[in-house]
């Protein structure tokens, strides 16, 4: 094991106490050491946007505290979920009397403390809903859309989500752009390589020399099969062959497009990759309407990407178009 660490025990604490340092134009500690939040929240007027999860996703979950995104989150260990306490102050730090929204994934452990967080906020009088990723289209068969697991579609939930409140929508009308972003959002990942958790101190699965993992998880969950490592485009029609027919997208969509590598892979190899799957979605009628391609999010060094689509229309594109200022994604307001 290679890492610039110093306690395998301590590696989210010293992260967290860096990222405050590196980032206070943006983001301010709470009582809760393991809780960010956007500086200026609660902001006065505005649905609150909380998220949480396991660490190791950087810039997932934390990147995404900022303007006109997520207003406070709660950070877990190494691939684990927050506490329920953690994500009850997250709601706390964040809430402005208009209530809350709590954006997340679709894992056991954030469903329960989310759950239980719930509980104790509404019998203090704040009104809290949520939206449950579930984009990951190979972790669960088509009609049991609610078994999969949130990935890198979680990131546009998040910018709607975030372009909703800062608009002044109330918490139903942002739990309705947020609901709605995740519905018509589809993700596929392809692993090349494993990482390594510090504390266990060598890697939490295998994948051979000249072999690539097909719809393997952000956990290193297993996917679908494991083949020959192939060419990008080769790899860009497995990916757009699972997620575009899954939805499905359509001759005339128009699509956000969201390439994230899982760490380690270049930014090279991922425009490559982005490149076929535009090609792929010209071929069949698909338009880009906006795209991102870098790291969004990760799973510390594990080399390969995710593929994320998202369905559009025109209340979804306002949102895309929303400025935002965040560690993970900053963007002007786009015009057209």
């Amino acid at each position: 094991m290679q890492k610039f660490i110093n306690d395998p025990s301590k590696v989210v604490d010293e992260m967290l106490e860096a990222y405050l340092e590196a980032h206070s134009d943006l983001v301010s500690p709470t009582e809760n050491e393991r809780v960010i939040k956007y500086k200026n929240a609660p902001i006065q007027g505005k649905v609150a946007i909380v998220t949480g999860g396991g660490s190791g996703h950087k810039p997932a979950f934390v990147g995404y505290v900022g303007r006109n995104m997520v207003d406070a989150v709660a950070c877990g260990k190494l691939f684990s979920s927050p506490p329920a306490q953690m994500f009850y102050d997250a709601a706390k730090a964040a809430d402005a009397g208009k209530g809350v929204a709590i954006l997340y994934g679709n894992y056991a452990g954030d469903n329960m403390n989310v759950a239980m967080a719930i509980e104790e906020l509404e019998d203090e009088g704040i009104q809290v809903k949520t939206v449950v990723a579930n984009d990951d289209v190979p972790s669960a068969p088509k009609g049991e859309e609610d078994r999969r697991r949130g990935v890198a579609g979680e990131v546009f939930m998040w910018k709607v989500g975030g372009a909703k409140a800062a608009m002044g929508a109330s918490l139903d009308e942002v739990i309705a752009a947020s609901q709605k972003a995740i519905n018509n959002t589809r993700s596929m990942g392809v692993g090349l390589s494993p990482c390594t958790i510090p504390e266990v101190g060598h890697s939490n699965f295998k994948i051979p020399e000249g072999k690539m993992e097909i719809g393997i998880g952000h956990h290193g969950e297993p996917g679908i099969e494991v083949v020959d490592l192939e060419p990008a485009a080769k790899v860009a029609e497995r990916m757009c062959h699972v997620v575009i027919p899954d939805l499905p997208f359509e001759s005339g969509d128009e699509v956000a497009i969201l390439v994230s590598g899982l760490g380690s892979t270049p930014a090279i190899e991922l425009y490559i990759l982005f490149n076929d799957v535009k090609r792929i979605l010209k071929e069949k009628g698909i338009s880009v309407y906006i795209s991102y391609v870098g790291n969004y999010f990760t799973s510390l060094e594990m080399s390969g990407a995710t593929l994320t689509l998202m369905k559009l229309d025109d209340e979804l594109k306002e949102c895309m178009d929303f400025e935002c200022d965040s560690v993970g994604m900053r963007q002007f307001q786009r015009t057209t």
